[in-house]
């Protein structure tokens, strides 16, 4: 189904750090299709994003967050889960309108942006709006809504296991309904990503 994530450094190695670069662990979060069973794992992008790992990293210490998954309209290959507020605002931080596979990205709606029957199907707070958490799964993506024009979102994070799977698994959510299925996401133990 989907192969090829630029962003997994099994497949494509890595640069050697500089003797100036701090050579911490990478951090890595277990993202799962409850009902379907199927987990893939990504490592967050700390370099690229680190306000948003943080935050994201910091939300998952008290275990995991998720809600009911749904397949995107307009992104195309896009399943995400609204969650509650978490963290500080964060602003744009290594934004993308056009995710690629294996992206895992935050958007930061506002009550305004969602609609009324959404937010009370997904019981999201009508003044606050939520954290919208997203996996891309496929190619030929673009960020574009009828409704509000582009939505960037933060690119934190990128699938670097098991992303054919998942990929399968979204699919299926897009053909077969989201309904009694939940996006989860966890910290997963740390480890050396070579």
């Amino acid at each position: 189904m989907i192969v090829n994530n630029p962003r997994d450094p099994h497949a494509f190695g890595r640069f050697p750090i500089s003797s100036h670069e701090v050579c911490a662990l990478p951090k890595f979060i277990r993202i799962s299709l409850e009902r379907r069973g199927v987990s893939c794992v990504a490592e967050l992008l700390e370099k690229d994003a680190p306000r948003t790992t943080a935050a994201v990293w910091e939300a998952l210490a008290d275990g995991p967050i998720g809600g009911p998954a749904q397949h995107a309209k307009y992104a195309r290959n896009e399943v995400y889960s609204i969650v509650p507020r978490f963290g500080p605002k964060i602003g744009q931080e290594n934004p993308t309108i056009t995710p690629i596979p294996g992206d895992v990205c935050y958007f930061d709606f506002h009550g305004g942006m969602l609609d009324a029957s959404f937010k009370e199907d997904q019981d999201i707070d009508q003044a606050e709006g939520g954290i919208d958490l997203a996996i891309f799964y496929g190619r030929n993506n673009l960020l574009l809504n009828g409704d509000v024009g582009w939505v960037p979102g933060n690119v934190y994070a990128a699938i670097v296991e098991n992303l054919d799977a998942m990929a399968e698994a979204c699919h299926d959510v897009w053909r077969s309904g989201s309904v009694g299925e939940r996006l989860v996401y966890e910290r997963a133990p740390e480890r050396s990503s070579e």
